[in-house]
């Protein structure tokens, strides 16, 4: 293992087809009351391009400042927020499909660190996306909370 090199940044990266219109699930990012059914658990206001808001994950005690750096209306946000050990970039893109889905891609760069660190903050990284979408597809195709984030780390239980 003493060989192993990055050649590139690493990058976090997924996506899910949600069987709903863009607007739809473009909405459900910018809007907190939307947003707090599958993801944070209480915002203090929409994504609004340069403006500062507060996302909270109560059952964590965790809080984000974050700050939408570009918004294109049911084509694509990008915010930057504090990340795991510096200010990372966060996209989201909103690709419209046939029958009125929408395929999300949401890609998160910027990380900071060495290998080993790097490596854990995307593989984090990608693993909680992947639950965002998961929890927004089973709310907004079948009006179904599944808690995925709230229950990613239970109390009492040690992640081995």
């Amino acid at each position: 293992m003493a060989n192993l090199q990055l050649t590139q940044a690493p990058v976090a990266k997924t996506g899910m087809l949600i069987r709903k219109p863009v607007e739809d699930v473009f909405e459900a990012f910018v809007n907190p009351d939307i947003t707090t059914k599958f993801w944070f658990t209480k915002g203090s206001g929409r994504l609004e391009v340069d403006k500062q808001v507060q996302w909270d994950w109560e059952m964590y005690d965790v809080s984000a400042q974050v700050t939408a750096k570009t918004i294109e209306p049911n084509k694509r946000i990008v915010i930057e927020w504090p990340g795991y050990s510096g200010p990372t970039a966060v996209e989201w893109v909103f690709a419209p499909q046939k029958d009125d889905t929408t395929f999300v891609t949401i890609t998160e760069t910027g990380f900071s660190g060495d290998g080993d660190e790097l490596v854990q903050q995307v593989t984090a990284s990608t693993q909680g996306f992947t639950l965002v979408l998961a929890g927004l597809k089973a709310f907004l195709e079948h009006n179904i909370r599944l808690n995925l984030v709230a229950d990613r780390f239970p109390k009492g239980l040690e992640e081995h």
